[in-house]
């Protein structure tokens, strides 16, 4: 079977964007060379890759195994020119990173002290909800992954590098606030606007209520910390949020209660598929992204 590494790479293309003329573009090439090097791919795999229905590109099943090996020789190809840049002496290359939301309160600076001592690093970070980065996660399109729940059923390689305390989160002079402790059926009074089901915030308070045989009432749903810190402000209700999420605003007019089993005790991890090999400048990150965290500065930032 005679296939290219630049087919590879336009099927790539193809598969991430979903039509050829994204993917030509995406590859940096004119529509009609694309055609050609997946007309020449289909060729040499001897079954059709795809199909084009309503200008949207659906795989096979042949083209969906394809696109993971394609995925696999890219991830590989990184790694061996990471290895020999580090043979070389340098500290460059491509780092790519996807991480859920709530990390941008903290992430960025991480990555920016990382960059700092290497200046010819260059970072693609993806900020996504959670199943996003499930989403790149199974096409493995980034180096490492960044969350607080990472999922049930992929073959995962985790490890915790920083607490991600849950707290209890009302408009300053609320009622609650006057009380003292507070047991978790004082809260049931209390309507609350939660974070969207499948975030890792979520599915923590989810399991924090169910193991206390408890419901809580939900008034809405948001995708957005800051979204859900302003309903609170207005007086719309009670949430429980990444303490990450209060600090990074320093608000004013919030507080956090003071409720039995809060904070709720839960951690930032930094994910890869398991088995699978990290390149030089990854486990660089990961091993920087352990080291800064645990310096009282940077948990607290």
């Amino acid at each position: 079977m005679n296939v290219t590494f630049r087919q590879l790479e336009i099927f790539r293309a193809l598969v991430a964007t979903g039509s050829i003329s994204a993917a030509a573009r995406d590859a940096k090439v004119t529509q009609p060379t694309a055609s050609v090097h997946l007309r020449d791919l289909t060729e040499a795999v001897g079954m059709p890759l795809y199909e084009v229905i309503g200008r949207k590109v659906y795989l096979t099943e042949v083209g969906k195994e394809l696109a993971k090996a394609a995925q696999g020789v890219r991830s590989e190809w990184t790694a061996f020119e990471q290895s020999v840049q580090a043979l070389q002496g340098g500290e460059s290359g491509l780092l790519r990173v996807a991480m859920v939301n709530t990390a941008q309160y903290f992430a960025p600076r991480l990555i920016g002290s990382f960059c700092a001592s290497r200046p010819k690093v260059e970072v693609a970070m993806a900020l996504l909800n959670r199943d996003g980065v499930i989403e790149r996660m199974r096409a493995n399109q980034d180096d490492l992954y960044i969350m607080s729940r990472p999922p049930e059923g992929l073959a995962l390689t985790s490890q915790v590098f920083m607490p991600n305390p849950l707290v209890v989160v009302a408009p300053r002079g609320h009622a609650l606030a006057k009380r003292g402790r507070l047991s978790v059926d004082d809260l049931l009074t209390e309507r609350f606007i939660a974070r969207e089901p499948g975030s890792g915030t979520r599915l923590a308070v989810d399991d924090f209520f169910r193991r206390h045989h408890r419901t809580r009432e939900i008034r809405f749903e948001l995708g957005s910390n800051e979204a859900i810190l302003e309903a609170v402000a207005g007086g719309m209700g009670l949430a429980i949020l990444s303490e990450h999420a209060l600090r990074a605003g320093a608000r004013r007019d919030l507080i956090t209660l003071d409720v039995e089993g809060f904070p709720l005790q839960s951690s930032w991890q930094i994910v890869h598929p398991a088995g699978r090999r990290l390149a030089p400048l990854a486990a660089a990150f990961r091993d920087h992204l352990v080291a800064q965290a645990a310096k009282p500065a940077a948990a607290t930032a």
